[in-house]
């Protein structure tokens, strides 16, 4: 009998942690099961006056606990392990001093030793005029706050002291990598480091000369891998995964996410065919890529074209804490090498030099958040107390039996990346339209409006795409949301799919995993 082929991913998000168990499954549709999976929240604020960021013990303790409660007897079945997380953040850490492993209950656990706060993507305190005070990079896309080299430039400006106390940095998910594995460096893919900035994608390099001209620490940069790539080997025995258990690179949780989906459709017809080097160099595992099709020709047994004729192009809309709308380029494609400050689309690098089309607003479920917070604050100030959740469900419900509305509300409470300095509005309001119902409904209306002026979705059809996949937290519990996006898609939404970055990352090993073994 053959062995199980199971694979652990892990998501670093920015509320919470998610670590998920797939196994292959041949006679299963999609070619995998979920075996178990495990979702904590990780409540890691930390106190910055100026700007956004995490406490690390808090967020590994989260993952911690997540691995804690997954079967035991799964884990020691593990031959791979898949990472994502929050993109363009950054923390440092000392190389010898990062983590400290010590024993846990059942086996060692590493805790965070000599690390920063995880400064993250919804940081501001890089200004306008700070921004375009920064040498121009040699990049298709732009810096913006929160992105890594952007805050390293900051801290080299206003806080030096903290960058000489470490010698490492990454993304948190990097930083897990290179604990799991023992890394004398800092390891990064190109998906993570394009989302820092002052990064080529074609040539798959930072912009060294550049920021050295600019004093820039350079020695802080990770390394580059490629996505889908293995980082390295467990250095230690981990929640009974064996010791010497393969840890991919790190991926983005935009790629991780689309992936997770993209792979078990007949999507994946029209996705990146991830490792396209032929079998014979690829022989070692280490340097093995993913192969979604030929993976999925073997696990469901039919006949995927390359051109895509089984099924529609989908794109992937997901609405958690923010709002990415993402679909994937054909192969071949390559975005103008001048930055625009203005765009409001960005390319990201997908998988085996392809690249996914994302329009990215700041502003989703975490202005339905304000929103709700806004509303418990004048109850308390007006003496009385209700708790979020059920000032959440009631406005929703009050949307829900309000259809429409004149009311129209601009959310940009955070800005846009591409308008920093732009504002939430309220518009042609009238005395009828002031109820809960109404401004709830507008304000659904308004983040689904909002993406809609980043990336016109005639665009979308104009791209060949016919249908979108509806996800993420936000979404999946917000009927009137769900509503909105019906009403603006010119296409078919379906909500309820598994988009999901730790399926997504494991995915990637799964497969990795296969493909070995067949050669």
């Amino acid at each position: 009998m053959a062995a199980r082929v199971v694979t652990l991913g892990i998501d670093l998000g920015t509320t919470s942690v998610k670590a998920a168990l797939l196994e292959a499954a041949p006679g299963h549709p999609p070619g995998f099961v979920v075996l178990a999976s495990c979702a904590r929240a990780a409540r890691a604020e930390a106190a910055a006056p100026q700007g956004q960021e995490q406490d690390v013990s808090r967020i590994i303790q989260a993952l911690n606990e997540c691995l804690a409660a997954l079967p035991r007897q799964l884990l020691q079945e593990v031959c791979g392990i898949g990472v994502s997380g929050q993109m363009h953040g950054v923390m440092f850490w000392k190389t010898d001093q990062g983590c400290e492993w010590r024993e846990g209950r059942v086996s060692p656990v590493f805790e965070p030793g000599a690390v920063s706060h995880l400064v993250t993507w919804q940081d501001g305190r890089c200004s306008s005029g700070f921004l375009a005070s920064l040498p121009q990079p040699e990049s298709h896309l732009n810096v913006a706050s929160g992105f890594g080299c952007a805050t390293i430039f900051w801290l080299l400006k206003n806080s030096p002291e903290l960058l000489k106390s470490y010698d490492a940095a990454g993304t948190i998910h990097d930083y897990v990598v290179a604990m799991l594995c023992g890394l004398p460096r800092s390891l990064m893919c190109d998906q993570n480091a394009a989302s820092w900035g002052y990064f080529n994608t074609q040539s798959q390099s930072w912009n060294l000369e550049i920021l050295r001209a600019s004093g820039f620490p350079v020695h802080l940069l990770p390394d580059i891998a490629e996505a889908g790539s293995v980082a390295g080997r467990t250095s230690h025995a981990w929640f009974e995964i064996p010791k010497g258990t393969p840890v991919g690179v790190a991926l983005g949780d935009l790629q991780a996410s689309v992936y997770s989906c993209m792979a078990k459709r007949t999507d994946a017809a029209k996705m990146p065919h991830l490792g396209v080097k032929e079998r014979n160099e690829r022989s070692q595992f280490q340097k093995a890529t993913c192969c979604t099709v030929p993976f999925l020709r073997k696990v469901q047994n039919r006949q995927i074209h390359r051109d895509g004729k089984l099924g529609a192009t989908g794109s992937i809309l997901n609405i958690s804490t923010s709002v990415q709308l993402a679909t994937s380029m054909p192969s071949g494609f390559q975005p103008a090498q001048t930055p625009d400050p203005a765009a409001p689309v960005t390319y990201f690098p997908y998988f085996d030099r392809t690249y996914l089309a994302v329009a990215a607003s700041l502003n989703g479920g975490n202005v339905l958040a304000t929103f709700v917070h806004m509303l418990v604050q004048w109850m308390m100030d007006l003496g009385l107390e209700v708790e979020e959740s059920t000032v959440y469900s009631r406005m929703i419900q009050a949307a829900a039996q309000q259809r429409d509305t004149c009311l129209t509300i601009t959310p940009t409470v955070l800005g846009e990346r591409h308008l920093p300095d732009q504002l939430a509005s309220v518009t042609r309001i009238s005395s009828s339209d002031l109820t809960l119902g109404h401004v709830t409904r507008a304000l659904c209306r308004g983040i689904v409006q909002n993406l809609h002026s980043m990336l016109p979705f005639q665009q979308l059809k104009e791209w060949g795409v016919e249908r979108v996949i509806g996800s993420g937290s936000a979404l999946s519990r917000n009927e009137v949301l769900k509503q909105e996006v019906q009403r603006a898609f010119p296409f078919p939404v379906s909500f309820g799919q598994d988009v999901d970055a730790a399926v997504g990352a494991a995915l990637v090993m799964l497969q990795k995993n296969l493909n070995q073994r067949e050669s």
